[in-house]
């Protein structure tokens, strides 16, 4: 368990750097480094992993190289720069994503972006030390046809994955032979038809491409106050020799959880104003207020599954509460995360940089989409500091790994 808190990495990045270019590394007001500093405002817990990669291995290093699957807005990306690494090549098929990756990571001469992996060939991939995919979950057929092409029967794991995006996960690992590779998904594909698409992932993984595996659901409430339980899949080549002495045990988490007054904008004019999210004084902008025919709608909504004794509602938070699950579907009336205003008001939605925060994203992290698109994202993204912290705890192994040769072939 890690006992440093984010007051005391803050106080050992002061030593490097002044209060004015934390600011700016952060997107913040000065003020408000210098209050955390003091201990006047308690600093979020959510930045302690930001200010342990500024502390640590400079952003986007070359002490290894990673590929990003289905890369979303690149919180994974984030997590593997942070300790060490350097992105040769990217994936992700969704235009409004793609213009918040791009707004934050930029361009390299030497890194690819693809729209849509499906039509990469395994060779156009870039060697990498590294696989990242948040790959969806699509169907999985177990029916066991056999699927035939010009030079005979296919291998193994394209008889049962074919046809799913996992599919294009397998073939490039199989193609590019990756020392380690990290998979992230809903923590239901480990039941999803009865364990049976899981054992396919398993089989695929292991058997026929010869990786090690580990995998743990691993939920992001230590790291943002919100519940959010994801599976995540550690693979080692197998072809490289023995399964390291990895164990999930080896994360590190916070020692305090935090709470919603962590995320929430403070609408006392200790945050610089960011328009369209809040006001020229900090007070969050009123069109994220929900009307009185939506709230009203939403009360009768929650009543009347109450009455028939179901648990769907609306979930209402204050800054000392924890968060459902933040969903891509919140665009729609927002109703798991709701901000009591207080009594006999109106409640109103996260704003996108409250979702950001929500997510662990840090503040000078550029939302450059519309609110629906913001929503979409961050519902649909990895919770940046828990994924961190398994990189942290990955790093070793990922450097034992990439000095590795494979084996000849014979």
């Amino acid at each position: 368990m890690s006992t440093e808190t984010p007051r005391s990495l803050l106080q050992r990045l002061r030593v490097k750097h002044t209060q004015p270019q934390i600011a700016e590394m952060l997107g913040i007001d000065e003020r408000t480094v210098r209050r955390w500093e003091k201990g006047d405002v308690t600093c979020p817990p959510y930045l302690a992993d930001v200010f342990r990669i500024h502390l640590g291995r400079p952003s986007g290093g070359d002490e290894f190289t990673f590929v990003d699957l289905f890369a979303g807005i690149g919180g994974i990306r984030k997590s593997f720069e942070g300790i060490g690494g350097r992105c040769v090549f990217t994936a992700e098929w969704n235009k409004f994503a793609r213009q918040t990756y791009a707004a934050n990571f930029g361009e390299h001469p030497e890194h690819t972006f693809a729209e849509d992996i499906t039509e990469v060939a395994s060779d156009e991939v870039p060697d990498h030390d590294v696989l990242l995919a948040g790959f969806p979950c699509q169907p999985f057929s177990i029916a066991g046809v056999s699927k035939k092409n010009a030079l005979g029967r296919a291998h193994g794991f394209e008889d049962e994955t074919q046809g799913t995006l996992f599919f294009d996960v397998a073939r490039i690992i199989d193609a590019k032979r990756p020392g380690v590779f990290l998979l992230e998904n809903v923590r239901n594909l480990l039941s999803h038809d009865r364990g049976r698409t899981f054992e396919v992932i398993r089989r695929t993984l292991e058997d026929e491409l010869g990786y090690h595996i580990t995998y743990k659901v691993m939920d992001a409430r230590q790291w943002v106050p919100q519940g959010r339980r994801r599976v995540l899949i550690i693979g080692f080549d197998g072809e490289r020799g023995e399964m390291p002495a990895f164990d999930f045990d080896l994360v590190k988490t916070p020692s305090v959880a935090p709470l919603m007054r962590d995320v929430l904008h403070p609408e006392d004019g200790s945050e610089r104003p960011e328009p369209p999210y809040t006001t020229s004084t900090g007070a969050v902008d009123p069109r994220y207020t929900l009307t009185p025919h939506l709230w009203r709608y939403l009360r009768d909504y929650a009543a009347k599954h109450r009455k028939a004794g179901n648990g769907f509602g609306y979930g209402l938070v204050g800054p000392d509460d924890v968060a459902r699950t933040l969903s891509a579907r919140y665009y729609k009336d927002g109703s798991e995360v709701l901000v009591s205003r207080g009594p006999r008001r109106t409640p109103r939605r996260l704003t996108p940089r409250e979702c950001a925060r929500l997510m662990g994203f840090p503040d000078n992290f550029v939302i450059p989409v519309s609110d629906t698109q913001a929503y979409r994202q961050f519902g649909n993204s990895v919770v940046v500091p828990m994924v961190s912290a398994v990189a942290e705890a990955l790093h070793p192994f990922i450097l034992e790994y990439a000095e590795t040769e494979l084996p000849a072939a014979s």
